[in-house]
């Protein structure tokens, strides 16, 4: 039995560990990563799968950036641990974190990945949203969480930056 939950901090090291299991290593030299640096994953988003041991089986996070000064949600990245994949976790990591999105008032989501997976998510190749170098352009896909939402949306991919920093 699969229980999904919200990560917390005390998992962090765990859910590195599964990235690191799961991704080549220099995953951390990836342009994504570099907007991440020093952010937060978006807290009730990003999510655990446990087994029934209470063994963290996949992980999904969720980060905050901004296209056009437009907020916007970079997803990844999701892993599933070798000894459970194959068993639809991962589709259920993207389904329940995409709802959750939604249901907290997120209108756009993005991630750079392989299109024929992630098209059945509903994630098609955005055009004019420009992730930094060296991001092949094919690979950088988005998906709407409400309608027109990615309309008129171009531009660099910028880390978050709240208000009051931006002001300063």
């Amino acid at each position: 039995m699969i229980e999904l939950q919200p990560e917390n901090p005390a998992d962090w090291w765990a859910v590195e560990a599964l990235y690191d299991l799961c991704f080549a290593p220099g995953r951390e030299a990836l342009s994504s990563y570099r907007l991440r640096d020093g952010i937060d994953p978006v807290r009730g988003l990003s999510m655990v799968a446990r087994d029934s041991d209470g063994t963290i089986a996949g992980a999904i996070r969720f980060w905050p950036v901004r296209v056009d000064g437009r907020p916007v949600l970079l997803l990844g990245p999701v892993a599933v641990h070798p000894t459970h994949q194959g068993e639809g976790l991962g589709g259920l990591l993207i389904d329940e974190g995409l709802a959750a999105a939604r249901a907290s008032g997120w209108a756009r989501v993005m991630l750079v990945g392989d299109a024929p997976y992630y098209g059945r998510f509903g994630f098609t190749r955005l055009s004019g949203v420009v992730m930094p170098p060296p991001t092949n352009p094919d690979r950088v896909l988005g998906r709407e969480l409400e309608p027109d939402a990615w309309r008129d949306v171009r531009g660099a991919v910028t880390r978050w930056i709240e208000r009051e920093e931006a002001r300063d």
